[in-house]
């Protein structure tokens, strides 16, 4: 069954003292609740300090982004065996690394192939903007984005999907559940194509944008969506861990995967 996922992405917030004060807030009630996979995605300065903090528990941790790199002189740049000894998680292909920093399908790609090869789970983000939304051209831009990003040997590997439309992080504006319903049903169509059933149904697909407490429940009561991607709540213990408790109270186990 595919177990879900709760994962907090608190993208450039946080001193270390501030992740370490965040995390001794909710690590007991993130420990208790069951039936769900909990990642915190702090910022690199705060991987090794929240690592030890969460050792021993069912709290996982994940990192915002990776190089495709194994070594050498990219300044600047955290290399994928660096964050192996560190985590299990990485956020790939996030709409801000897309928009902000440029990075194309092809990098993208590269970094979910050197995130594998490494060990580690690659939570690779897909979605489209505003004005591809109203054009309708939603399904056109994830087919798109999934056939420069992704390979078949990545889904067959373990690839976690965050469907994110780029108009909904971050601005209050969340789709409704069944509209995320449907595209990632989209998206697991486009997976069922490429691989087979097994692969397409045991594939873990989020969402992400403007998640929170008020309503995760409305996406997670969805048949096809397994969890979230959680901005701006992750960074409040209260909201994450209420978003974590309701996802293992309605979302169950979907038939698909077997947990992390």
């Amino acid at each position: 069954m595919r177990v879900p996922i709760i994962a907090g992405n608190w993208k450039m917030n946080t001193t270390v003292s501030e992740a370490v004060e965040l995390v001794n807030e909710m690590r007991q009630g993130l420990d208790e609740i069951d039936n769900v996979d909990k990642v915190i995605c702090p910022p690199f300065i705060s991987l090794a300090a929240v690592r030890e903090l969460i050792k021993g528990s069912s709290v996982k941790l994940g990192a915002q982004n990776i190089y495709f790199e194994e070594k050498g002189a990219y300044t600047g740049e955290i290399a994928p065996l660096m964050l192996a000894e560190l985590c299990e998680y990485v956020i790939i292909g996030h709409s801000e690394r897309r928009q902000y920093f440029n990075e194309t399908g092809e990098i993208i790609n590269r970094k979910v192939q050197a995130a594998l090869k490494a060990g580690l789970k690659p939570i690779l983000c897909i979605g489209e903007r505003l004005e591809e939304n109203e054009a309708g051209r939603t399904e056109e831009v994830i087919s798109q984005q999934l056939k420069a990003s992704t390979t078949r040997k990545y889904y067959q590997s373990g690839l976690i999907i965050a469907y994110e439309p780029v108009w909904a992080i971050g601005t209050g504006m969340a789709a409704t559940g069944k509209q995320v319903n449907k595209t990632i049903g989209f998206i697991r169509q486009i997976i069922y194509q490429k691989c087979c059933t097994r692969v397409a149904q045991e594939t873990r697909i989020l969402y992400g944008g403007s998640v929170t407490a008020d309503n995760i429940a409305e996406f997670i009561s969805q048949p096809e969506i397994d969890g979230a991607l959680v901005g701006g709540a992750s960074l409040k213990a209260d909201q994450f861990l209420s978003i974590v408790k309701q996802t293992s109270e309605i979302g169950g186990l979907k038939e698909g995967a077997s947990s992390s």
